[in-house]
């Protein structure tokens, strides 16, 4: 049996990651998470596709409302970005997209780091979604 999920937004989170690498490629390292934010938004402008920039959810708790949060993008109302421009991921980062895909009922996430190098990145499914 063939796991769909595993290619659920595939086509579109390789877009994001391709415009995520141009954007390493031209800036490099070194530079705060809002700079790569905004270019990275030049980007998928560039190849057409729709997102929200710092997409704000409330957090409730027990139906009382408790905090907000937001979200780096959330790209063609179907993908979810949180992007980091640090060392190296640790666990509280991976901890972080699981929970906002869980809490704002998002199948797909990209964790995106341009700190390194190299560009990193990783993919999440929310499988407590069906």
């Amino acid at each position: 049996m063939v796991n769909e999920d595993k290619y659920l937004h595939s086509g579109l989170t390789s877009n994001i990651i391709g415009c995520a690498m141009k954007v390493h490629n031209k800036l490099g390292r070194g530079f705060p998470e809002n700079i790569y934010q905004r270019a990275l938004a030049i980007e998928l402008e560039r190849i057409d596709l729709t997102f929200i920039k710092e997409q704000e959810w409330s957090v409730f708790y027990d139906n009382i409302l408790i905090g907000k949060r937001r979200v780096d993008f959330v790209v063609e109302n179907n993908v979810m970005v949180e992007l980091k421009a640090i060392g190296d991921f640790i666990p509280a980062n991976y901890n972080q997209i699981i929970n906002y895909l869980e809490a704002f009922h998002f199948k797909i996430g990209l964790l995106i780091n341009f700190g390194k190098t190299s560009l990193e990145f990783k993919r999440f499914t929310n499988n407590k979604m069906e």
